[in-house]
């Protein structure tokens, strides 16, 4: 579900990654909040846009609000993906599932810089993928799907393209198992590669400790020190 924020100041500056924590206040037995990619930030209308997948008691609760409700929110959080410091940077954005939101923005930025993405975006089937016709404003879209309901059949890492064509850096957000893959693509590749993590966040400024992440450098806090990290930091098994 497609949720757009306002307020009556300017909204803060945010860049494409960050994330913000919504309050669930008013839902009994959920005390903590729940961290969200930024999906969109339109200026124009001064409106920050927020994809939630509504799969638990308060999400679904968020997935309620009606025009005119407030949603206490803390924003922006985390680092961002890294911009491309040139036109000719060919980078490939790939995401699965809900994990397609912070992309939207990503492409937009890019856009707006003069860089054109390439979206290659995954779902288990048509009706899973989210915002097709909006990614399509910024870069050229690919897609799977498990079912082969549109675009090609299988996983991203199955997609032609990765045969076909090369990029210099993937940014890549979505179930862990498919940024993993990803990632040992990118690695097989000699490719950078970014990744945002998804690890479960309540207080998004590193005090909890309930989302920390082993990497090169220790154990970090995604919330914190993240969501977006270089592959190469990961402790993964790729």
């Amino acid at each position: 579900m497609l949720i757009k924020l306002t307020h009556e100041e300017p909204l803060p500056e945010m860049f494409p990654g960050q994330f913000v924590e919504v309050s669930m206040e008013g839902v009994d037995g959920v005390l903590l909040r729940r961290p969200i990619s930024i999906n969109f930030v339109d200026r124009t209308n001064n409106e920050l846009w927020l994809m939630v997948a509504m799969v638990g008691k308060g999400t679904r609760y968020l997935g309620q609000v009606q025009v005119g409700d407030v949603v206490n929110c803390v924003l922006p959080l985390g680092n961002s993906f890294t911009m491309p410091n040139k036109s000719s940077e060919r980078l490939l954005l790939v995401g699965g599932g809900v994990g397609v939101a912070p992309l939207l923005y990503m492409g937009a930025e890019m856009k707006r810089l003069g860089v054109e993405p390439t979206f290659l975006l995954g779902a288990r089937s048509k009706g899973d993928l989210l915002e097709l016709d909006l990614f399509s404003h910024y870069g050229r879209v690919c897609i799977t799907t498990e079912d082969g309901t549109e675009g090609e059949k299988g996983f991203v890492t199955n997609h032609s393209i990765l045969k076909k064509e090369t990029f210099d850096r993937i940014v890549t957000c979505g179930p862990k198992p498919m940024m993993m893959a990803v990632a040992r693509y990118a690695s097989q590749a000699n490719v950078e590669c970014e990744a945002s993590l998804e690890n479960m966040m309540a207080c998004g400024l590193g005090a909890c400790l309930c989302c920390v992440e082993k990497t090169v450098k220790g154990n970090l806090c995604v919330c914190k020190d993240g969501p977006v990290f270089n592959v190469k930091q990961l402790l993964w098994q790729i």
